[in-house]
Parts: C-alpha cells; structure tokens; sequence
C-alpha cells in the first residue's frame, strides 16, 4: 500500500476525532439536502428486506430514513446536529438529537441500523458496541456510502483549479484508490462480517450542480467564504467547458453486519 493510500486511509477512519469538522453541515442543511445524491433504489430494497423497524444513525437531513419510510417501514433518526434535525423533521423524519454513541436508546430494539455516509464520524468501537446494544438478535448493521467518479478529461482540468485555487483540499471526482483491505471500519464483536455489495448508478450534473455539490464536503466548507466561492466558480466554468453535463459514474459500497 502506497504512502499517499495510507495516509488517506487513515485520515478516513479518525475523522471521528474531529468533531468540529463534522459540524460545518448544519450551517449548510439545506444545501447538503438538494445537493448531497440519494442512495440507489436497490441498496434501500435490499436494507427494507431486513426487517420492520429501522434506526438511521448519522440520519442527517433524512435522505436514507425517507426512503425507507417510503418503503413502509418505520423508521427513527439519531443525528447529533440540531439543525440538520430540522430539515429531516421538515420532511417528516423521527429524529432525535444525539451522538449515537451517548444516545439514550431507553430500551428500544431495531431489526436494521442504517447509516449513510456517516460512521466515519462515529467512534469506532464505541459505535460497534451501541449498535450490538440497540439490535434484536439476528439484526443488522449496514454501512454504506457513495464515490462519485467524473470522467478523466474532467479531472484533469479540475486538478489544474485546485492546485491554483485549494490544493490542500481534496479533489473529488477522482477514482478511488484501490487498499488492501476494502473495510476500513471493522466492526467489533459479536458482529459476523457479511457480504460487501457494491450498486452502480449514472447521472449527469452541470458545472453548477457540481460546484454546489463541492460546498457540502467538510474540508471544501472550511475554507474561508471568498476562498471557496472562486474555488467553485472555477470549477464551474472548468466543466462547463465540457459542455451542459458531464457525465458522473456512482458507486455505492455497502458493508453488512449481522447480531448472532
């Protein structure tokens, strides 16, 4: 495993050391709601087959609670942003306003924990052992998160934005590297290691689309106001001279995890 490879690796699983930067999308909400790209509609069918009563962990503006509540099971929300909370309740989401590693169950059992793009800012041992808690015996625990991949062309020209305007954030659109072991987040007993799936989806986004998309990652929305309003109006006008959409590959990988 490469240098570069490791030290992403490892700056993926102690994100939960640094709460302050999990803490910038409640100022953002709104935005991380319209922009943020929902999960396929084959990862919720496959977590509604798992049972009845959900909890989504790091629910966040109820993308991933909607979809299952959709599905007709019922669903309750932990997130620990207050104001992220809010927009979920707009939608109509349970939340409840907690780190989910302190939450206070009061004795409530789940046959399904989902969690979307989040457990990279849950403890990890901690959150294991919360989960095993909280699960009827024989529940599961799916994490899952989304890469989106542009195409190479347009990366290039993203790579020049970035070393001229940020080039100490990262550049996202880029492949994934490929690390030795494809669970960076392992799960503490008595947890039985499933199976990974992995759901391909497509879409297109305008230079704009994508430039609001960029404002919703942690590490682009710490940098100061006027810093990242040039950072997105130049990758703007980059994809833009692509011409109205670019083409963006999604993979969707999901871990699951199952109570004996």
């Amino acid at each position: 495993m490469s240098g570069d490879v490791k030290d992403l690796l490892l700056e993926f699983t102690q994100r939960h050391l640094d709460r302050a930067r999990a803490e910038v999308f409640g100022a953002i909400a709104e935005e991380y709601d319209l922009h943020r790209p929902a999960f396929p509609d084959a990862l919720i069918d496959d977590l509604v087959a798992l049972g009845a009563h959900a909890l989504d962990v790091g629910s966040g503006t109820g993308k991933v609670a909607r979809a299952l509540a959709g599905r007709g099971l019922e669903v309750l929300g932990v997130e620990v942003d207050p104001r992220m909370a809010a927009v979920a309740r707009a939608h109509g989401v349970r939340v409840e306003v907690a780190a989910f590693e302190t939450w206070n169950d009061d004795g409530r059992r789940f046959d399904l924990i989902a969690c979307g793009d989040a457990w990279h800012w849950i403890e990890p041992k901690q959150g294991a052992a919360k989960a095993a808690l909280v699960l009827r015996p024989g529940g599961w625990l799916v994490r899952f998160w989304n890469v989106q991949v542009l195409p190479d062309s347009v990366m290039q020209a993203l790579d020049a934005v970035y070393r001229q305007h940020a080039p100490e954030v990262f550049v996202y659109g880029h492949a994934p590297p490929v690390v030795e072991d494809p669970n960076p987040l392992p799960l503490a007993p008595p947890f039985r290691a499933g199976e990974m799936k992995t759901y391909l989806s497509e879409r297109r986004v305008s230079g704009a689309e994508w430039a609001a998309f960029t404002g919703t990652i942690s590490d682009h929305k710490r940098l100061p106001p006027e810093r990242l309003a040039v950072l997105q109006a130049a990758i703007r006008s980059a994809i833009e001279g692509f011409g109205e959409t670019v083409l963006v590959r999604m993979t969707t990988t999901a871990l699951f995890a199952r109570l004996p």
